[in-house]
């Protein structure tokens, strides 16, 4: 095959390398090809591709190449793309699977997660054991810093959204209870909303986004950098030193957010009612007083320090379950955020129903 001129993208279209393939269908048998590149001047990617091509074809109809007769540039750039080949890495080759193997590998990937969740909630029990021995390497200034970024830090974007709640939840009463003139009771639909469900769960579902990730990039990052290994090396659990200060800290802070939550919710349902229904301010408090108990409160501040649990819980194990290169950081804190969103949702569900059952009011 006689290769000559210049090879270039964009002087040599693909069906011109179509073509010269569809004439070497048409040849007769043979027993080995090979170039000639005398008149060759200069090349690129395109004359790789008709090699590649070439190569093939030779391959299918059994025909010996004569790799010898190709320019060096091409012959070192064939050699470095053979050293790791696609298909030598099993990269280049879909496998085929089956619904069963699917099935399979989702189910055994299911009880992989489970066992590592339950090790891992394992882990913590015995640190927080050691800790009250006094025999664990407590880190005092992660807990209060992290105390510090789940308080003061987190105080505007939970007032933002917990005002905007309470705003959504008493312009869906309004629309209803306008019709048959009992538009006070806005009060009465935004405090028990408030207390009992949405404080808690807007404030996981922020302090997941805000917190969560936080803490898988951060422990992610220490993993890449091999801190966590050095911290194994001097005989300190990295579940001491790093998750524990973590947990106990949003454990404690997420009540005091949610109840800050309830405040600004009830404001926002205030302004809607005043605005919109004419409903003092005084009005508006003494129907708030005697609709929510402070059961409802302990019942929404409970559920707001499980989610503290499940949020630095999942952060966590999502930063040291993490890779060791930057990618894989950033899919630790997606993961754990997607994780902490689910198990809030689930846990508030798994909780309403105990509260229904036990007749907890």
């Amino acid at each position: 095959m006689a290769v000559d001129g210049n090879w270039s993208i964009r002087r040599i279209p693909t069906r011109q390398i179509d073509q010269v393939m569809s004439e070497l269908d048409h040849q007769g048998p043979v027993a080995s090809l090979a170039f000639r590149t005398n008149g060759l001047e200069s090349w690129d990617s395109s004359l790789l591709l008709l090699i590649s091509r070439v190569e093939e074809w030779c391959r299918q109809h059994q025909v010996r190449l004569v790799e010898d007769s190709l320019p060096a540039g091409i012959r070192d750039l064939e050699a470095l793309a053979n050293e790791v080949p696609e298909r030598k890495t099993g990269r280049a080759r879909a496998e085929r699977r089956t619904l069963l193997v699917f099935l399979g590998e989702w189910v055994l990937g299911l009880a992989g997660g489970a066992v590592a969740t339950l090790t891992f909630i394992g882990e913590i029990i015995l640190s927080f054991g050691r800790i009250l021995r006094r025999q664990a390497a407590f880190d005092w200034r992660l807990f209060w810093l992290t105390m510090q970024e789940c308080s003061a830090q987190a105080l505007p974007i939970v007032s933002l959204i917990s005002f905007l709640t309470g705003l959504i939840l008493a312009f869906v009463g309004a629309i209803q209870l306008r019709q048959f003139g009992a538009g006070i009771y806005v009060a009465n639909l935004v405090g028990l909303g408030i207390t009992q469900e949405m404080g808690a769960l807007m404030t996981g579902i922020i302090m997941a986004g805000r917190t969560g990730a936080a803490f898988a990039a951060q422990i992610g990052s220490m993993k890449v950098s091999e801190e966590i290994d050095a911290l194994v090396t001097l005989a300190i659990s990295p579940t001491d030193f790093l998750v524990s200060p973590r947990v106990l800290a949003l454990c404690i802070m997420m009540p005091l957010l949610t109840l800050y939550a309830d405040l600004i919710g009830m404001a926002g349902g205030a302004l809607v009612a005043m605005s919109f229904l004419g409903v003092s301010l005084q009005q508006y408090w003494n129907q708030t007083l005697g609709a929510v108990h402070l059961t409802d409160v302990m019942i929404g501040l409970v559920k707001s320090s499980v989610f503290g649990v499940i949020v630095a819980m999942a952060g966590c194990q999502r930063g040291i379950a993490c890779g060791r290169d930057a990618a894989a950081v950033g899919d630790a804190a997606t993961s754990a955020v997607v994780l902490s969103i689910t198990w809030i949702v689930a846990g508030d569900a798994v909780l309403d129903v105990i509260q229904q059952t036990l007749n907890i009011r």
